[in-house]
Protein backbone atom coordinates (compact mmCIF):
# COMPACT_ATOMS: atom_id res chain seq x y z
CA UNK A 1 0.00 0.00 0.00
CA UNK A 2 0.86 3.46 -0.87
CA UNK A 3 0.18 6.50 1.77
CA UNK A 4 0.99 10.23 0.57
CA UNK A 5 3.82 12.12 1.57
CA UNK A 6 1.76 13.42 4.54
CA UNK A 7 0.75 10.70 6.48
CA UNK A 8 4.02 8.75 5.40
CA UNK A 9 6.09 11.07 6.83
CA UNK A 10 3.40 11.36 10.14
CA UNK A 11 3.66 7.46 10.44
CA UNK A 12 7.87 7.69 10.00
CA UNK A 13 7.90 10.68 13.00
CA UNK A 14 5.22 10.15 15.22
CA UNK A 15 5.78 8.19 18.41
CA UNK A 16 2.11 7.53 19.86
CA UNK A 17 -0.92 5.98 17.89
CA UNK A 18 -4.38 4.59 18.73
CA UNK A 19 -4.82 0.55 18.25
CA UNK A 20 -8.42 -0.36 18.25
CA UNK A 21 -9.13 -4.20 18.65
CA UNK A 22 -11.82 -6.36 18.88
CA UNK A 23 -12.98 -8.23 21.96
CA UNK A 24 -14.57 -11.67 20.72
CA UNK A 25 -18.08 -10.24 21.51
CA UNK A 26 -17.82 -7.63 19.29
CA UNK A 27 -17.01 -4.66 21.71
CA UNK A 28 -13.78 -2.57 20.73
CA UNK A 29 -11.17 -1.88 22.62
CA UNK A 30 -8.63 0.91 21.98
CA UNK A 31 -4.98 1.14 23.08
CA UNK A 32 -2.09 4.05 23.40
CA UNK A 33 0.56 2.43 21.85
CA UNK A 34 4.01 3.19 20.52
CA UNK A 35 5.03 2.19 16.63
CA UNK A 36 7.38 1.85 13.98
CA UNK A 37 6.94 2.30 10.65
CA UNK A 38 9.28 -0.33 8.94
CA UNK A 39 9.27 -2.03 5.65
CA UNK A 40 5.86 -1.33 4.71
CA UNK A 41 3.99 -2.32 8.01
CA UNK A 42 3.28 -0.91 11.53
CA UNK A 43 5.24 -2.92 14.20
CA UNK A 44 4.01 -2.39 17.77
CA UNK A 45 5.31 -4.62 20.58
CA UNK A 46 2.70 -5.48 23.65
CA UNK A 47 2.78 -7.32 27.10
CA UNK A 48 0.78 -10.65 26.71
CA UNK A 49 -2.50 -9.29 27.54
CA UNK A 50 -6.22 -8.64 25.97
CA UNK A 51 -4.93 -7.02 23.19
CA UNK A 52 -2.66 -9.91 21.64
CA UNK A 53 -5.50 -12.17 22.34
CA UNK A 54 -7.93 -9.70 20.82
CA UNK A 55 -5.74 -9.80 17.65
CA UNK A 56 -5.27 -13.66 18.29
CA UNK A 57 -9.11 -13.96 17.88
CA UNK A 58 -9.99 -11.63 15.80
CA UNK A 59 -6.91 -9.82 13.31
CA UNK A 60 -8.59 -7.04 11.77
CA UNK A 61 -7.93 -3.90 13.16
CA UNK A 62 -7.74 -0.31 13.53
CA UNK A 63 -4.88 2.10 13.84
CA UNK A 64 -5.27 5.86 14.56
CA UNK A 65 -3.15 8.92 14.77
CA UNK A 66 -4.18 11.59 16.87
CA UNK A 67 -6.10 14.69 14.70
CA UNK A 68 -5.23 18.21 15.81
CA UNK A 69 -7.07 20.82 17.93
CA UNK A 70 -9.72 21.43 14.84
CA UNK A 71 -10.07 18.09 13.94
CA UNK A 72 -7.61 18.16 11.24
CA UNK A 73 -4.74 15.57 10.09
CA UNK A 74 -6.51 12.86 10.95
CA UNK A 75 -5.26 9.34 9.70
CA UNK A 76 -6.58 6.23 10.04
CA UNK A 77 -5.46 3.08 9.32
CA UNK A 78 -7.17 -0.31 8.61
CA UNK A 79 -5.57 -3.32 8.49
CA UNK A 80 -4.89 -6.96 9.66
CA UNK A 81 -2.50 -8.10 12.61
CA UNK A 82 -0.42 -10.61 13.25
CA UNK A 83 1.21 -11.65 16.77
CA UNK A 84 4.49 -12.89 15.41
CA UNK A 85 6.53 -13.98 18.32
CA UNK A 86 9.20 -15.07 15.84
CA UNK A 87 9.79 -11.30 14.88
CA UNK A 88 12.96 -9.55 16.67
CA UNK A 89 12.47 -7.76 20.22
CA UNK A 90 12.33 -4.46 20.49
CA UNK A 91 15.67 -3.85 21.37
CA UNK A 92 16.78 -5.62 18.11
CA UNK A 93 15.77 -3.06 16.28
CA UNK A 94 18.14 -0.13 16.22
CA UNK A 95 15.60 2.54 14.88
CA UNK A 96 12.83 1.15 17.72
CA UNK A 97 15.25 1.72 20.11
CA UNK A 98 16.32 5.29 18.93
CA UNK A 99 12.79 6.50 18.35
CA UNK A 100 11.57 5.32 21.96
CA UNK A 101 15.25 5.93 24.08
CA UNK A 102 13.88 8.90 25.83
CA UNK A 103 10.55 7.59 26.42
CA UNK A 104 12.33 4.36 27.72
CA UNK A 105 14.46 5.97 30.31
CA UNK A 106 11.64 7.83 31.85
CA UNK A 107 9.85 4.58 32.70
CA UNK A 108 12.61 3.94 34.67
CA UNK A 109 13.93 0.87 32.52
CA UNK A 110 16.64 -0.19 29.69
CA UNK A 111 15.47 -1.41 26.25
CA UNK A 112 16.02 -4.74 27.31
CA UNK A 113 13.95 -4.25 30.13
CA UNK A 114 11.40 -2.80 27.72
CA UNK A 115 12.08 -5.76 25.48
CA UNK A 116 10.81 -8.56 28.27
CA UNK A 117 8.37 -6.38 29.50
CA UNK A 118 6.42 -5.65 26.08
CA UNK A 119 7.61 -9.15 24.67
CA UNK A 120 4.98 -9.90 22.11
CA UNK A 121 5.75 -8.31 18.29
CA UNK A 122 2.66 -7.47 16.44
CA UNK A 123 2.75 -6.66 13.24
CA UNK A 124 0.15 -4.07 11.26
CA UNK A 125 -0.35 -4.67 7.45
CA UNK A 126 -2.03 -1.84 6.12
CA UNK A 127 -5.00 -2.51 3.63
CA UNK A 128 -6.74 0.54 3.38
CA UNK A 129 -6.43 4.57 4.97
CA UNK A 130 -8.32 7.67 5.88
CA UNK A 131 -6.35 10.71 5.59
CA UNK A 132 -7.45 14.64 5.62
Amino acid sequence: MTFDTPALYRLEHETLGWLATAYPDGRIAASLVWFLWRDGELVVYSRDNRKVRNIEAHPQVSFNLNSDEWGGGVLTIEGTALVDRSYPASNAIPEYTAKYAELIERLGTTSEGFAADYSVPVRIMPTSYRAW
